[in-house]
């Protein structure tokens, strides 16, 4: 199988490491980027467009053509936001995002990144957990296949990093320790979540809500 895939977020520690995973693996034969700034990455089987407001993609539909897979690793930080805000860079953007590339690719398989924790029952007390469930409940929806990523911890591998200052500061620190942490069931790395995102569409799971052991299940399949 062939996979020609968009991805989102690249400018995010997920994001990348599923990008770089992308590039090195022979299955996968076209990337599609789009990110509000440039990546600066140049590769021939990458196209990147640089696009500000995804509330309004009528600009850039016509090329989310041809695409069998889409990586969705866009997201914000709950920190500072009201849950007003908060539901429309979260679910709203997402959910238009995804239903404007499924009109134009109707047997894509969608993978959204979504956080341990997500409240599907969109009940729970915790805010940022019942608008990711939201988001995840209304995907299911949209598309023929869907892979829910759950990621907890994360170890940065091939040299990527996260946005947020302390959280590189951290893993600066654990360096030493991550041959041991990469036996942690509990803990996964950003090249296995890039590498699960690709086995899915290639080899698929039943299991569609994907946890930190999940995500080190299907990067091995």
């Amino acid at each position: 199988m062939e996979i020609n895939v968009i991805i989102t977020g690249t400018t995010g520690m997920v994001g990348k490491a599923v990008l770089l995973e992308c590039l090195d693996d022979p299955a996968v034969n076209s990337i599609l980027v789009i990110n509000r700034k440039s990546i600066g990455i140049k590769h021939s089987k990458l196209k990147e467009i640089i696009h500000t407001d995804f509330f309004h993609l009528a600009p850039i539909q016509q090329e989310l053509k041809g695409y069998n897979a889409c990586f969705f690793c866009l997201g914000v930080s709950v920190v500072g936001l009201n849950e007003d805000k908060y539901h429309k860079l979260t679910y709203d953007l997402t959910v238009h995002f995804a239903e404007t590339i499924a009109k134009e690719n109707t047997e894509m398989i969608f993978n959204y990144v979504s956080g341990a924790g997500t409240d599907t029952s969109e009940q729970g007390k915790v805010m940022w957990a019942r608008v990711k469930g939201k988001t995840e409940n209304k995907l299911i929806s949209l598309f023929k296949d869907v892979y829910l990523f759950r990621p907890g911890a994360i170890l940065p591998e091939k040299g990527v990093k996260s946005n947020v200052v302390w959280y590189n500061a951290v893993y600066v620190v654990l360096r030493p320790f991550y041959p041991l942490l990469k036996k942690m069931n509990s803990i996964t790395t950003s090249r296995r979540v890039g590498r699960a995102m690709i086995n899915s569409v290639l080899k698929g799971s039943e299991n569609k809500h994907l946890e930190n052991q999940d995500i080190n299940l299907l990067a091995k399949a």
